[in-house]
């Protein structure tokens, strides 16, 4: 059962900056600066849009950046992994990675070899070849940053597009909440979690979940993709669900209803949340794909998941422009909240 703290939008207008990605509207302010000139960048940089697409002419390449800043421990397997989400994302395959490592003063060579393993052993596991990047010791740092950056390819009209979703489509998630937001803090604050009641083996289980079910969406979006049209895809990263929605939605320019319990939450995410008092709807929650799919594929879609052992969970659907975005929940409808400050940033 979630848990629902009452707070406010988070929308901030002016001020300093938390630790959060850029607000949409400071974000929105910078990118209409940019002009892409070139007719061949199909898909360029757009609040809501996680990676560019490119005409090669018979195919497209997507191109995603993303650094890991929360995680510490196998930094370098998580950059992989959730710059391929972005790229699986958008219908296409991920093929080509870049990393750039800085390491903070006084690290040892043996810091480096591990992020090295990680990134090869996460690209091996994806099918995806390492093809370069840049390391360097950072004057300033604590401790290390990966910013990884992943090509992909896919045929024109496999592109699945962020503004692709339509009225009526129905909302199909494929994991419970939280599953990264508790794995990783299980694994960079431990103490937290302990002191807020989770027993050593409740936070040995949460950390278990890094390697499963994991964070990957990479084989859940392909097995979508191949049994029935698929009109939009989401990795719910920083700002959890409730954020994803929101993104996927006005991506499109459309409302959405959601559906309050039909939202399935891990039982270590449960624990997580309650020993810290964080909502799960705002929880860092990559490995949980957001899926918009037209109703005459619905059934397929969650046959194949099911299959693969994701879960294919309706959780609700898109709705007209105009409509809004709103919870169902047991007091009645309200306006879902959006957090563009994830909620374990406040642990950090």
């Amino acid at each position: 059962k979630l848990i629902r703290r009452k707070r406010p939008m988070d929308i901030t207008t002016e001020g300093s900056l938390d630790i959060r990605k850029l607000p949409a509207y400071l974000l929105g302010k910078l990118l209409s600066t940019a002009s892409t000139t070139d007719p061949r960048v199909l898909l360029g940089p757009l609040v809501g849009a996680d990676a560019a697409v490119i005409d090669m002419g018979d195919t497209v390449l997507v191109a995603k950046s993303d650094p890991v800043t929360f995680a510490a421990d196998r930094i370098g397997w998580y950059a992989v992994q959730v710059n391929a989400n972005d790229i699986a994302c958008l219908g296409a395959m991920p093929k080509w990675f870049l990393a750039t490592v800085l390491l903070p003063e006084g690290a040892a060579p043996e810091l480096a070899e591990e992020i090295f393993r990680e990134i090869t052993d996460a690209c091996a596991e994806l099918g995806v070849a390492l093809v370069g990047g840049h390391t360097e010791i950072t004057y300033g740092l604590t401790r290390p940053i990966v910013s990884g950056h992943m090509l992909g390819e896919a045929k024109k009209a496999d592109v699945v597009w962020p503004g692709g979703a339509q009225p009526g489509d129905t909302l199909l998630l494929t994991l419970g909440l939280a599953i990264e937001g508790t794995a990783l803090l299980a694994r960079e604050a431990a103490n937290a979690l302990r002191d807020g009641g989770m027993s050593d083996a409740d936070v040995a289980a949460a950390a278990s979940l890094l390697e499963s079910p994991g964070i990957s969406v990479v084989h859940a979006a392909q097995t979508a993709c191949s049994v029935a049209s698929v009109h939009a895809m989401h990795d719910p990263t920083e700002g959890g669900l409730a954020t994803g929605i929101h993104e996927l939605a006005e991506a499109a320019g459309l409302g959405a209803s959601i559906e309050e319990k039909a939202i399935p939450l891990s039982t270590e995410g449960n624990a997580m949340c309650r020993a810290l008092g964080l909502d799960p709807l705002g929880v860092i929650t990559s490995g949980a794909l957001l899926l918009a799919v037209p109703p005459s594929g619905e059934v397929k879609v969650r046959e194949a998941l099911s299959n693969a052992g994701a879960l294919g969970v309706r959780i609700g659907r898109l709705l007209p422009a105009g409509e809004g975005v709103t919870l169902h929940g047991k007091d009645g409808p309200a306006p879902l909240p959006r957090y563009d400050s994830d909620e374990i940033g406040k642990i950090f």
